[in-house]
């Protein structure tokens, strides 16, 4: 199976601790598709329901069902970034997002990092 950056999965996070986001939630793909091609982890952001974040942060990118193959509005929350073994990935992408909302992705992770 070929996992390629801007793809979206639901993927069971459970096990988590503390704040982590836990349950079943859509996620990114954030790696570049050379590391999601070799026998490494992959890195993706979490998602959420927008009804779930009522405020608008500069760590999130609200996505709507349009932009994002999905049935409701989703927050991505670029401060919940996870790496996750390839074995948790059993189906299909659920959607994909464009080059320009991963743009905005790009924007809100390099405002968290602070580079």
């Amino acid at each position: 199976m070929s996992i390629n950056r801007g793809e979206i999965y639901f993927i069971n996070l459970n096990p988590v601790l503390g704040r982590e986001q836990a349950g079943k939630r859509p996620v990114l793909i954030l790696s570049i598709n050379e590391i999601n091609n070799a026998p490494l982890v992959v890195t993706v952001i979490v998602g959420t329901k927008g009804s779930n974040i009522t405020r608008n942060y500069p760590t999130n990118v609200r996505i709507s069902p349009e932009e994002s193959g999905l049935l409701m509005e989703t927050v991505f929350m670029c401060f919940q970034i996870r790496c996750l073994d390839k074995q948790r990935f059993s189906t299909e992408p659920i959607g994909k997002l464009s080059e320009q909302k991963m743009q905005e992705i790009e924007v809100a992770i390099r405002y968290y990092l602070g580079l």
